[in-house]
């Protein structure tokens, strides 16, 4: 029953992912027209660069609770990884009650008086040919950190199976996944 609740949530964290991936293409692209008619053609919009850093945003915001989902963010690794995985767990399981829940929580609650303040003001740029509707930008706020509050829920619950002994967490590195691909081609 653990293991398929913490599925459901990786699937989820799945899609987060997905969608980070779109963003970062529709970024690149939207650079690279920036750049080409900046410097080509000695043309530009303000849309379009505005443009970049909301994508940026979207990247950032989504892209924290796929990093949590594939246990890819910043830790102290000097004492973590001489850890056994049960310890590991732990510490994990810990992180998730006293940072990331508390703070996630903190960041989506108050940051929805603002995007609700954006959207009823029809908050747009100030600068001349700017972007229209940055309550959109505004209400990714929030809505990310709920979607890290889920996130963080999987997690939690993947390292409570760790914990548990219901499987073990990976070594995520090179030579494995190597190893793992040329499994998977005989």
């Amino acid at each position: 029953m653990l293991l398929k609740l913490e599925n459901g949530f990786n699937k989820f964290a799945d899609i987060i992912g997905i969608i980070t991936a779109i963003a970062i293409v529709l970024m690149i692209f939207n650079v690279s027209y920036d750049v080409v008619m900046r410097y080509f053609f000695r043309s530009g919009s303000i849309a379009m660069q505005e443009m970049e850093w909301h994508l940026f945003s979207v990247v950032i915001l989504l892209g924290i609770s796929y990093t949590l989902k594939e246990d890819g963010h910043v830790r102290v690794d000097l004492i973590y990884d001489k850890l056994s995985k049960k310890k590991q767990a732990m510490i994990n399981m810990i992180g998730v009650i006293l940072f990331i829940l508390p703070i996630s929580l903190l960041i989506a609650t108050s940051s929805i008086d603002n995007a609700l303040e954006a959207y009823v003001s029809m908050e747009q740029s100030g600068d001349p040919g700017g972007l229209l509707y940055r309550w959109i930008i505004k209400a990714l706020i929030p809505l990310s950190f709920f979607m890290l509050i889920i996130t963080s829920c999987g997690y939690f619950i993947k390292n409570l199976a760790v914990y548990k002994g219901l499987h073990n967490l990976e070594e995520k590195n090179l030579q494995n996944e190597l190893k793992d691909e040329k499994r998977e081609l005989k």
